[in-house]
């Protein structure tokens, strides 16, 4: 059966908008969750304990004395300590005003074993100091953001594989259930690397809802609608994020922000009873009967009657009872597994494969990687994350308006470019020049933002139905071998402050080059079959 005539005459109306309702909001909390580790693993202000100075239990990160006590620099006026190293102090003890002043204090720099923070923030340095404080344990915060992007590797592979054997809406339920309860795991973690942990599965369970959703509702609507459905998923997706800096902004401590994105969501467990399966995984695995009583309930919501024709092929392939439960899942993964085969013997698709993977690794890398730096610019961190997070509602738009007005594939390539020069531009910038580094950073932001939109909707609409959901989250997993080193590049300002934005810049620039090799989808219907696949965009 054609889905997509199905689709078209379904339309739009009461009925897609009832589901789009249940499934978007989970997606606000998928991604707070994603990006909460930039707020977790962050170093906050800190600096040596002077223990001849101040006592441990009522000392505050701000002191008048603290430039003779601990070397440090000026910036924007202001002294700011060093992390890790204090003076030597004298013999002398304090003076008679109870002041700690210059001529206590030697030339000699010494490492410190203790810390006092600014009471402004609270991460998960706070909690374990002696393990996370100074330039050589970086790599430990690094690794917690490492941890996030290795989950979303295999959330995006354990939930793909899913949506495709057993269903889009399990996928989509489950991975909600799962994210809830490992991200109030974060909230009680006693140990770093139980925290690492629970990163790892907590990220695994709010992409599962990203990618669930996505090819929830792609196959829910017709080709005329499906710009919409991913432009819609992605201000959701970029809402999450503003949520989660807003969340901090007010109460900074990480134990706090994971507590209030995780366990709200699981009352969404209740959508399992609201929305239905998609008609085109139904099809897929041949369960008519079940895709007719959607289509009926569909077309009584939105006050459509389906044609005589299309009543005829259900009626038709419904004479036949759908298989067992158990034995439909079997089937359905048996061949899933032959269509990807399928797939890679095709050296069209091999080679289309392998420019979006290399598209898709780009768009992680970089997307994610601004999002860290984003909290390196001068100025409010929280509200430069904010802004960060809102600049994806018009790149999306953007990319939105070029889907449907020029394309796919000339937008990708424009936006990948003008995100690879903002980066490298803003790589030279001088920082005193505060103005003009957060332009060239929202403006890298957005295109960034913009090429993954058109990125999602380009990929699923090269794929077959039968391997879609599985080959974006496998393009998804294979990207995020690149992401994982996103949480190091900024460490790479240690040695030359360009160096990370140049990163950021160089990789956008060759993908868009490489996109010039993909056809060009607009217009087309879903590819069912690998035939349909390989013709897509030549006629």
């Amino acid at each position: 059966m054609d889905h997509d005539a199905v689709l078209k005459e379904l339309g739009f109306g009461k009925y897609q908008v009832k589901i789009l309702l249940f499934i978007f909001f989970p997606v606000l909390f998928a991604a707070a969750n994603t990006v909460a580790y930039i707020f977790i693993a962050r170093a906050p202000p800190y600096r040596c304990f002077v223990d001849q100075c101040e006592e441990f239990g009522s000392a505050t990160y701000d002191q008048d004395w603290l430039q003779h006590a601990v070397p440090g620099s000026i910036s924007n006026g202001k002294f700011v300590p060093d992390p890790c190293y204090k003076y030597n102090f004298n013999d002398t003890g304090l003076n008679g005003n109870n002041t700690c002043v210059g001529n206590l204090f030697g030339q000699q720099i010494i490492k410190c074993d203790s810390w006092i923070f600014d009471d402004n923030e609270v991460t998960m340095i706070n909690d374990w100091p002696s393990e996370m404080t100074c330039t050589e344990n970086e790599w430990k915060l690094a690794l917690i953001g490492t941890s996030n992007f290795a989950g979303v590797m295999v959330g995006s592979a354990v939930f793909g594989f899913i949506a495709d054997s057993y269903g889009r809406r399990t996928s989509f339920i489950s991975s909600i259930v799962f994210m809830s309860l490992t991200g109030i795991g974060q909230a009680v973690s006693n140990s770093y690397t139980m925290l690492m942990i629970f990163t790892l599965l907590n990220a695994a369970g709010s992409i599962g809802i990203y990618y669930s959703v996505f090819v929830l509702i792609i196959e829910m609507l017709d080709k005329g609608k499906r710009e919409m459905s991913s432009v819609l998923l992605n201000y959701f997706w970029a809402i999450g994020g503003v949520l989660a800096g807003i969340i901090v902004y007010f109460d900074s401590h990480w134990r706090h922000l994971t507590l209030w994105i995780a366990a709200p969501p699981i009352i969404f467990f209740v959508d399992y009873w609201f929305i239905p399966e998609s008609i085109c995984w139904l099809f897929s695995i041949k369960s008519y009967a079940k895709a007719y009583k959607i289509v009926q309930r569909a077309a009584k919501d939105n006050k459509k009657e389906l044609p005589a024709s299309i009543v005829s092929q259900f009626e038709n392939h419904s004479k036949a009872p759908d298989a067992p439960e158990v034995q439909e899942s079997k089937n359905s993964e048996k061949s899933s597994m032959l269509s990807y085969i399928e797939l890679l013997k095709s050296k069209k698709l091999l080679i289309r494969i392998l420019v979006l993977c290399f598209i898709w690794s780009n768009n992680t890398l970089v997307f994610y990687g601004l999002s860290l730096y984003s909290v390196s610019l001068s100025g409010n961190i929280y509200f430069n994350f904010i802004f960060g997070c809102l600049i994806e509602i018009p790149g999306t738009t953007i990319a939105w308006i070029a889907m449907n007005k020029i394309g796919r594939r000339n937008p990708l390539v424009v936006s990948l470019i003008i995100c690879g020069i903002g980066s490298i531009f803003g790589a030279f910038v001088d920082a005193e020049i505060v103005w003009l580094q957060v332009l060239s950073f929202l403006i890298s932001k957005m295109a960034i933002s913009t090429a993954f939109t058109i990125t999602c909707v380009y990929t699923a609409e090269m794929m077959p139905t039968n391997t879609r959901s599985g080959c974006v989250g496998a393009f998804s997993t294979i990207s995020r071998l690149s992401s994982l080193l996103a949480p190091f590049v900024p460490l790479l300002k240690n040695y030359y402050s360009f160096l990370p934005l140049l990163v950021f810049g160089s990789f956008p620039l060759a993908a868009g080059c490489l996109s010039l090799l993909l056809p060009e989808t607009i217009g087309c219907n879903l590819p069912d079959t690998l035939s349909e696949a390989e013709n897509i965009g030549n006629n």
